[in-house]
């Protein structure tokens, strides 16, 4: 049986750990299903490869906010990400946030 860790260990997990380590986890995105994903944390964030090969990346600040941006599947030298604004924990919904500027809303959860 899978058991999953999201919202509070996930953001503790953020912030005790300073090299990248990428586990097995599971991920959605505003306009995708569930789908099962290496979630990378590191002190600065998580980051996800999307089933299109765009990778998100939610670079947390404070208190469980942070920016999100999307890198495309085949980025090109001088082209930035595209910044996705500020995302929010969502209440009642461990593990997930919400983006200010257009809803976006992403979920990410490792495997135990």
């Amino acid at each position: 049986m899978k058991s999953f860790v999201s919202g509070a260990a996930l953001l503790v997990s953020l912030a005790l750990a300073v090299p990248a380590m990428a586990a097995p986890g599971q991920c959605s995105i505003t306009g995708q299903d569930a789908f099962d994903c290496d979630v990378t944390v590191d002190g600065g964030g998580i980051t996800f490869a999307l089933p299109s090969g765009e990778t998100f990346v939610f670079a947390h600040e404070a208190n469980g906010e942070g920016l999100g941006y999307l890198i495309p599947a085949n980025p090109q030298p001088g082209r930035y990400p595209e910044e996705l604004g500020r995302f929010v924990p969502i209440e009642g919904e461990a593990g997930c946030w919400v983006g200010d500027k257009d809803g976006t809303k992403f979920c990410a959860a490792l495997m135990q």
